[in-house]
């Protein structure tokens, strides 16, 4: 399945409503793949996923320094799905705290984290079998 990733079926809706763990690929200096567990949203309404991390992680130098294409990766059983495209970070306190609404509602309340940021994927393209 490759699709638009704001109409999408109401299978693929579900499935990135569960709870389920994802994985962040983004790209080091050097081109090749950082891979780290996450928990992510999505909104089907603007095509945005958002994860929530320290600002400190190297998933977020990633981004901020220019290597911004990015995939999230979720996998249950047969059922998987590839958010691609382009990330940007953001730290100011409403984004953080419209993320953290987001993820506590698919996932739980999460800790406290002074230095949490959210990085934000415009998503341009996903793949999978859900």
């Amino acid at each position: 399945m490759a699709g638009d990733p704001v109409h999408l079926g109401p299978s693929v809706l579900t499935f990135l409503t569960e709870r389920h763990l994802a994985t962040l690929t983004t790209l080091r200096a050097d081109g090749s793949p950082h891979v780290t567990p996450v928990g992510v949203t999505y909104d089907p309404t603007t095509g945005v996923a958002r994860v929530i991390t320290s600002g400190t992680s190297a998933k977020v130098r990633h981004v901020r320094d220019g290597k911004d294409r990015v995939a999230v990766c979720q996998v249950d059983g047969r059922r998987w799905l590839t958010l691609e495209g382009t990330a940007v970070v953001r730290d100011d306190a409403a984004a953080v705290a419209d993320a953290v609404a987001r993820y506590a509602q698919r996932y739980r309340q999460p800790r406290e984290n002074a230095a949490r940021v959210v990085i934000e994927i415009s998503v341009d393209r996903i793949l999978g079998n859900a």
